[in-house]
């Protein structure tokens, strides 16, 4: 397990006071997303074969999104005692299955999964790190700073593996490049479409369109330029970059023009 546990949240100081409606259904989502990491343990343990250093540290990822999971959950009920997490996974993953028999990476290659995995590392340390800035609920921001804490420490252990399977793949910038981009394109998929709308539109019809619209204006309103700076930094890296100077500064500035204009689409819209 992490270096903490739902005993070190300090429940006791939650304020209702302070819970934002808008945070509440990004948490709500989050919640069955981060619930969902036994199914993404077995995946990648199915893809890593034969590899038990990797395997080991698989599983005990996995364990680490589970308690994510469920203390996002034990704060949405406190937020809004109607919400019953436990109903709202099991919506989520009837409608969202992950490859639990799979053998071989979707990505094409274990190297591959491994830079896939530290952009998703990337993106959920930063927008955890968004939500704690951004709430001022003192219980919520304790569970996203520790959470995100935990997804830094998961961004380095895949790079780690990664760097394992470089040199063996022969897997070169180009092709680090192309899984990255592929993997950021997908961070408007079903998977946080769905979870949105099995946490905050349980009698609706599903409609991807709109709950990815939904999710996304409320997720870009939280980010500010330096975690979307941290994030490319991160990004950089994986892909074999050096993260500091002109080029982490331009893509920065694109990273974020590009959201802030994307929400201003999004906000227009709802309008």
């Amino acid at each position: 397990m992490g270096h903490w546990t739902l005993q070190d949240i300090p429940w006791d100081k939650f304020d209702c006071a302070k819970v934002e409606p808008g945070i509440l259904c990004l948490v709500k989502a989050a919640s069955l997303v981060e619930q969902n990491g036994a199914d993404y343990a077995r995946y990648l343990c199915g893809v890593f074969a034969g590899d038990a250093l990797f395997i080991g540290a698989a599983q005990r990822w996995g364990a680490e999104e589970i308690q994510h999971g469920a203390a996002l959950g034990r704060w949405a009920r406190l937020a809004d005692p109607n919400f019953d997490h436990a109903e709202a996974c099991a919506r989520f993953t009837a409608g969202f299955r992950v490859d639990l028999d799979a053998r071989l990476s979707v990505r094409g290659s274990r190297a591959r999964e491994l830079v896939a995995r530290c952009i998703v590392e990337t993106g959920t340390s930063s927008y955890y790190t968004a939500l704690a800035e951004a709430s001022e609920e003192p219980v919520l921001r304790a569970i996203c700073r520790h959470i995100a804490a935990d997804e830094i420490r998961h961004y380095k252990l895949f790079r780690t593996h990664l760097e394992r399977y470089l040199e063996a793949e022969r897997l070169g910038f180009w092709g680090r490049l192309a899984v990255a981009i592929g993997r950021i394109r997908e961070s408007e998929d079903d998977e946080l479409a769905f979870a949105y709308h099995a946490a905050n539109a349980q009698a609706a019809t599903y409609d991807r369109a709109s709950a990815i619209r939904a999710y996304a204006r409320r997720a870009y309103r939280v980010y500010r330029r330096h975690h979307v700076e941290r994030g490319v930094m991160m990004v950089l890296k994986a892909v074999g970059l050096r993260p500091n100077g002109r080029l982490g500064r331009i893509a920065t500035a694109v990273a974020w023009r590009g959201m802030r204009w994307r929400l201003a689409r999004l906000e227009r819209a709802a309008a």
